[in-house]
Parts: structure tokens; C-alpha cells; sequence
């Protein structure tokens, strides 16, 4: 747990350049103001967020400084927009490919350049969030009272829940037990020398590196907490069916290179995730429409019948489980359909191996 290292493990820096008035920083050469040691700082990425990042800047100037927003591309002027309003940008470059941890990377190297003093915290948050007025205050107050913590994270809600049935159901992912816990989202107030310590995030992760970043923590000897505080307002902006397919397919994805980096024993990262989208999402329609092509007759139609009644099954049991409510049924049948496009994230990580960004707005 010491400060100091590097983060060249997974970024690697380019030198810094001097930035004209009025023009964006490129990617690792933000620009250098004192960062007080024992004050809180903040890492904002973003890409195309448009009126969803004024409103996630505003909540965050103020009370957490510097504020650095690092870009991965827009076209809609996000970059001057940030800039007007007083955070400092780092452009990511525009060859290499765009990963949230590659962004968060580049944020945080932007702070660890600086002459003076690194932060002792740092608010990681994506630009379409906003965040609580008293989060910082809360969060800090119980990492300066459980010094073995790493990163406090509180409770994310979707502004718009009743947009869609997609919001709801992101909401209730967001809903997460207080107490400590095995990882974070992309959205935590979080220590920044472990952070750093440790090499940042693997910005090689299409999804699924914040709780790559916690299992190396957790393994470093830090922990993780969910306080019981309201951390931030979301806007998923999830209105269509194929939004809800592509992020699925990236969740599943994410399960697959996270077993894969950290699946043995004694962690098991996300081994039971990947698991459960290959068997409800790909063993069992396989061998229910593999038995009737082999076998086209009624005892084999009802063997697949059998197997495919194992669906509403399984959403009878989570809805149940869940309150029995109309959140709960919706949430059960999406959590059971959304296993499909899980598993072909599984296959598509375990086929290619190649982390190419999968996005869904």
C-alpha cells in the first residue's frame, strides 16, 4: 500500500506539451495547477454527452478540484464545453482505441503529473451522471474514519426511470446492499495513491474494470464499502431493445475476460456469472433445438419442451424472490432473456480475445 508507482502498466504516457490558451490538452499532458494534498480532485470521462455533461461538470465544480475531463472523441463539442466551464480536458488520442479505463487512466496520470502534491482523493464519474450535493462530504467522512478502505461507493439512481423499461431495470442494478463489498462502478470516490499503487485500471477492458480494479485492491489488502448514502442521479438514456441487447452482450463480454484474468481460486471473479450465461443462454437452446433436428419426433418435442419450460420457470422463481411486484416480473424476464446476449459476449471474448468497444447508446 504505498505511494509513488507508476501507471505505465496499463497507460503509457505521452510527454507533456504546452497547451496554447483556449485549446484542449491532448491525452496525459493536462495542465499543471497545485493539487492539494489532503483535498479531493476528480477524473470525469466522457464521449458525445452533450447537455448530460453540463449538468454532471456543474455538480462536480465546486466541490472537488482540480476537475479534469478526459474525452474519448465527441463531435458535439463536449471538450470546449468542459473547458468553458472551468475543468481542465485531456483529449484521448484518437489511433488507439476508446475504453472507459483507458480514459480514467488518462485522468488520472493528468494528476499524477503535476508538481505539487498528488490528491489524497479522487471522485471517478462518468459524464452522464450527476453527482449528489453531499456525496464527497459523506464518502470522505468514512474514508478518513476506515483507513483500510480504498474506495466508498453510495447508492446510483437512473433520473428517468420511467423513460423505459431498460432505465427500470438499470435502476435495480444500481440498488445494491450497504456494507462492504466486492466491487464498485464506475462512479466512487476512491484513495488515490492505492489506485495509482497498483497500476490504475486495465485499459484493455471493454467493460468490467472497475471490479478488475477492486480485486487487485482487495488482494493488495484494501477493502471496498457501499455506504448508505445517495451517490449520484444516471441517465442510462436506454429506450430501445437493442440498446438493452448490445449492453448485455458487453456484460457477458466483461464476465469472460474478468474470469479469465481472475477465475481461480481462491478469487473466482466472475467465473459463476459466465457460467450462467452459457447455460441459459447457450446449452440449453442448443441441446433443446439439437435434440429436435436429430431427433424430429414427439418424444424428442417433448424433451425440448421440457428444457425450454425451464425459462418461465426461472422467472417465476427471481419475480418471486424479487417482491412479485410488475418491477419484479420485468425485471425476472429480462434477467432470464438477457442471458442470451450474455452468452454470446462469453463466446465472442473466448472466440476472439479481441477487446473491441461494444457500445449501446
Amino acid at each position: 500500500m504505498t505511494d509513488g508507482l507508476s501507471l505505465t502498466a496499463f497507460l503509457d504516457p505521452a510527454p507533456a506539451a504546452s497547451i496554447p490558451s483556449g485549446v484542449a490538452a491532448p491525452e496525459d499532458a493536462a495542465p499543471r495547477a497545485a493539487v492539494q494534498r489532503g483535498g479531493v480532485a476528480a477524473v470525469v470521462i466522457g464521449r458525445n454527452e452533450g447537455a448530460r455533461l453540463r449538468d454532471c461538470l456543474a455538480s462536480v465544480i465546486g466541490v472537488a478540484g482540480p476537475v479534469i475531463y478526459v474525452d474519448s472523441g465527441s463531435t458535439d463539442g463536449s471538450p470546449a464545453r468542459a473547458q468553458a466551464m472551468g475543468a481542465e480536458v485531456v483529449l484521448l488520442d484518437l489511433d488507439r482505441p476508446f475504453t472507459a479505463a483507458r480514459a480514467r487512466n488518462a485522468g488520472l496520470a493528468a494528476l499524477r503529473a503535476r508538481p505539487a502534491p498528488p490528491p489524497e482523493y479522487v471522485q471517478l464519474i462518468d459524464g452522464d451522471c450527476v453527482l449528489r450535493p453531499d456525496w464527497i462530504a459523506r464518502a470522505r467522512a468514512f474514508l478518513d474514519a476506515h483507513p483500510d478502505v480504498a474506495i466508498a461507493c453510495g447508492r446510483r439512481r437512473e433520473r428517468f426511470p420511467g423513460t423505459s423499461v431498460y432505465n427500470r431495470i438499470c435502476d435495480r442494478e444500481w440498488d445494491t446492499p450497504p456494507g462492504e463489498a466486492r466491487a464498485c462502478g464506475g462512479d466512487a470516490l476512491a484513495r488515490f495513491a492505492p489506485v495509482v499503487a497498483i497500476g490504475g485500471y486495465r485499459s484493455d477492458l471493454i467493460a468490467g474494470e472497475e471490479p478488475e480494479l477492486c480485486v487487485r485492491l482487495r488482494a493488495s489488502g484494501w477493502r471496498v464499502w457501499r455506504i448508505d448514502a445517495e451517490m449520484c442521479w444516471h441517465d442510462a438514456a436506454m429506450t430501445r431493445f437493442r440498446q438493452w441487447w448490445r449492453r448485455s452482450r458487453r456484460a457477458g463480454y466483461a464476465f469472460a475476460a474478468g474470469a479469465g484474468l481472475h477465475g481461480a481460486p481462491p478469487e473466482r471473479h466472475w467465473v459463476a456469472e459466465t457460467r450462467r450465461a452459457l447455460l441459459w443462454g447457450a446449452a440449453l437452446p442448443a441441446l433443446a433445438l439439437g435434440g429436435i433436428a436429430a431427433a424430429p419426433s414427439v418424444p424428442a418435442a417433448g424433451f425440448a419442451a421440457l428444457l425450454l419450460l425451464a425459462y418461465p420457470a426461472q422467472v417465476a422463481r427471481l419475480a418471486r424472490r424479487a417482491g412479485s411486484d410488475r418491477d419484479a416480473w420485468e425485471w425476472a424476464a429480462f434477467t432470464v432473456l438477457g442471458k442470451l446476449p450474455e452468452a454470446l459476449g462469453v463466446l465472442e471474448y473466448r472466440l476472439t480475445r479481441r477487446a473491441r468497444l461494444i457500445e449501446y447508446k
